[in-house]
């Protein structure tokens, strides 16, 4: 008596139809993007504690955020994000002082006590200090949001400056730059325009409660 051999099972098949649902799985699956900060990284500088300086509290401008992603500034306010900016340009563009540095007043802010900002405002752009603080419970996304819009408002009031000194958005001179590294003649541009408001934003121990 012969022996019955077993059918074999045709996997091509199979194996196309694993193909095909890896390629559905991988065209219609979502998957979750970080958000980032949409800007430069501010370029390193100079410790701002100087042993024979003092920072006086109206040179510094504060933000806390809490837990619940609310934002308090100067411990008296409470801002939405979208209302940020403006407070955040009056503190910088307000020059109702002197600088340091024996740098004397602000003759480029456009506020100031007889202008259109409170003369409570930072004295001098080179003292103005953004100084967040954060909750061990702050979002990440909101701590990003934050990030974002300062470097906005430091980007604008550098836009303006750079357009009033030589024709050209500061941004337009980063991408020159970027492109033409070896320029002195820009880097010289570049420097002026980051003295004039430079970025200067401390990031506070978050609270643990």
């Amino acid at each position: 008596m012969s022996r019955r051999s077993a059918p074999e099972i045709n996997a091509g098949s199979m194996a196309d139809i694993a193909f095909l649902l890896l390629i559905f799985f991988l065209v219609a699956t979502t998957m979750d993007i970080d958000t980032v900060i949409s800007r430069r990284l501010p370029q390193k500088t100079d410790k701002i504690n100087k042993p024979d300086e003092e920072f006086h509290a109206r040179n510094v401008f504060e933000i806390n955020i809490n837990r619940n992603n609310q934002m308090l500034i100067e411990k008296k306010e409470y801002v939405q994000l979208e209302n940020l900016k403006v407070k955040v340009l009056e503190f910088l563009d307000n020059g109702g002082g002197t600088g340091s540095n024996n740098v004397g007043n602000c003759t480029y802010c456009q506020g100031g006590p007889d202008k259109t900002v409170s003369s409570e405002m930072s004295d001098h752009p080179n003292k103005a200090i953004i100084s967040l603080r954060t909750d061990r419970g702050t979002s990440y996304e909101m701590f990003v949001a934050v990030h974002d819009v300062l470097g906005q408002a430091y980007t604008e009031l550098r836009n303006r400056e750079a357009q009033r000194l030589y024709r050209v958005s500061y941004e337009d001179l980063i991408d020159q730059k970027f492109n033409d590294k070896d320029n002195v003649e820009l880097d010289e541009k570049i420097k002026k325009i980051k003295d004039l408001f430079p970025e200067i934003i401390s990031e506070v121990e978050p609270a643990s409660n």
